[in-house]
């Protein structure tokens, strides 16, 4: 398998890339989860259907389990 060619662009990401790589990491993480297909599927549709992004879910979700389980003490 050959190399793409070397364009500017490519040049221009590669190099945004290293430099912003840290930062980027340091900003952002993931859950990294497993799900069966049915299940993504079935919330990404749910989703669509009501116009609700996935950091929004993870948010409510957050809020929701705060509520069930009460404020957090330290004994």
């Amino acid at each position: 398998m050959e190399k793409k060619p070397e364009t500017p662009m490519r040049k221009a990401r590669r190099k945004y890339e290293e430099v912003n790589k840290e930062y980027r990491d340091q900003a952002t993480k993931q859950f990294n989860t497993r799900l069966s297909r049915e299940t993504h599927d079935e919330i990404c549709d749910f989703l669509k259907k009501h116009r609700i992004t996935k950091v929004e879910l993870i948010y409510a979700g957050y809020m929701a389990l705060q509520t069930q389980y009460g404020p957090k003490t330290t004994e």
